[in-house]
């Protein structure tokens, strides 16, 4: 049996295992938070390192994108580097590709008509691929990195400013600790409802869940989500909170959508090659024979809602 674990900066609460089988192998996928930890997630990595046959590193991205440009989030590197023997990877291969396919997918079936339709990114640095393909799907995009990542409530409203701003900006940004920029730890189970009238202007909220999580309104009365890594807990959340119809670019295994990180850990391990050596072209390649699709379910019959 090939065995998968993400070793998470998140909460502990979020752990699940599940053992399935892809492409005809049986399958042990775990994910282990750490709550924050940076020195407890480097420890499990050092443990682990050569007893499994890839890893995640969730709760912290190890890539994130400024166009063409790729820059390494430098807290991130300890946790990389910890894993001498095993592969590792932060999902951003997945988010290339995967997410590109949901997109595409989701609009040419006709499952959420894009063409028009006002979305918010809360970060599109992170999820490069993603916003790209809602761009050419034709949905009008507004990125929120400047107001849920820095905290400058600050809409942008196309992607060559948002490329522009990781140029100049992004290498700082990527300097800064992750618990700067990002829900870690007991964090990830917190919500402080920010920039409401971001959500409240958008039919789509799309990206990371945590971030979606950490700042999300009470109601999102008609909305549409797509993100991914939710529990049973979550969409128990989201359906109070109005959410009409949750999508996850990942499937359901068990009851729980794992992060990409997860996922590119399962392609890296079915390719036997180290993740340096995967294409974009690869990774099709793989996601075409497993027939991956989108995680899709109404939660209310609400109509699709936004302010103007």
């Amino acid at each position: 049996m090939r065995r998968v674990v993400s070793i998470s900066l998140g909460s502990s609460e979020r752990n699940h295992t599940v053992e399935t089988e892809i492409l005809g192998e049986r399958f042990r996928i775990e994910r282990i938070g750490t709550d924050g930890s940076k020195e407890r997630a480097i420890a499990l990595i050092r443990e682990l390192d050569g007893k499994v046959d890839a890893f995640g590193m969730g709760g912290t991205d190890l890539y994130v994108w400024a166009g063409r440009k790729r820059l390494v989030l430098r807290d991130s590197l300890p946790l990389a580097q910890a894993a001498r023997k095993t592969p590792i990877v932060d999902g951003s291969g997945l988010k290339n590709t995967l997410e590109r396919r949901v997109v595409e997918y989701l609009d040419q079936a006709g499952v959420l008509p894009l063409r028009g339709m006002k979305a918010l990114m809360v970060s599109g640095v992170d999820r490069f691929g993603m916003a790209e393909a809602l761009l050419a799907a034709g949905a009008r995009v507004t990125f929120g990195d400047l107001a849920f990542l820095v905290g400058l409530p600050v809409p942008i409203r196309s992607l060559g400013l948002l490329e522009l701003l990781g140029r100049t900006i992004g290498p700082i940004i990527a300097a800064m600790p992750i618990d700067w920029l990002y829900p870690t730890g007991e964090k990830q189970r917190q919500n402080t409802p920010r920039y409401g009238r971001f959500f409240a202007a958008h039919e789509l909220i799309a990206g990371d869940f945590h971030l979606i999580r950490r700042y999300m309104p009470p109601r999102l009365d008609g909305k549409v989500v797509l993100t991914n890594t939710v529990t049973r807990k979550d969409v128990e959340e989201l359906r109070r909170r109005g959410v009409r119809l949750l999508i996850t670019t990942t499937p359901e295994l068990q009851g729980r959508s794992f992060g990409t990180n997860v996922m590119e850990a399962v392609l890296v391990a079915l390719s036997g090659k180290r993740p340096e050596e995967l294409t974009p072209a690869d990774y099709n390649e793989l996601l075409d024979r497993i027939g991956f699709r989108p995680r899709i379910e109404p939660l209310a019959d609400a109509p699709i809602t936004a302010s103007v």
